[in-house]
């Protein structure tokens, strides 16, 4: 009989004939004696392992996890500083555009018809009030 693992830990007989919610298997008494059929599991002696030998034997490998672990270091460094950089950059190109906005902006406002008159009275130029003349050419020249 299967049961929940809080009610296996009542163990008076009181407490047994208390039938807690039980999940019924068709095949319980099949498993019950898998369980106790299976083969206790062997410790490992962990110090076979662990001898100069094994260590002297290993040291190419260790110098190899050696450099991944400053591989590793470096990457997250270098990803730290370009992250900077990139940052850095986002917020130059903001204010240069900040600046080609401001600058775009005034070269629009002094190309005005009515701000170039102002610009250029000093120098005594003034609009053409009267249309340009056209000057015709003679049509048959004589060449010598």
């Amino acid at each position: 009989m299967l049961s929940f693992g809080w009610r296996r830990k009542f163990k008076s007989e009181k407490q047994k004939r208390v039938k807690p919610f039980v999940c019924r298997m068709e095949n319980e008494d099949n498993i019950e004696q898998e369980k106790q059929e299976l083969p206790p599991v062997q410790k490992i002696d962990w110090k076979f392992f662990f001898t100069s030998k094994w260590v002297v034997k290993n040291i190419p490998f260790f110098f190899f996890l050696a450099l991944l672990a400053v591989v590793y270091i470096y990457n997250g460094h270098y990803a730290d500083k370009i992250s900077r950089k990139i940052s850095e950059s986002e917020k130059h190109i903001k204010e240069l555009e900040y600046q080609y906005k401001t600058i775009k902006s005034e070269v629009i406002f002094r190309s005005k018809a009515s701000e170039l008159e102002k610009a250029v009275a000093p120098l005594g130029l003034k609009e053409q009030i009267n249309p340009p003349m056209r000057l015709d050419t003679m049509q048959n020249p004589q060449t010598p």
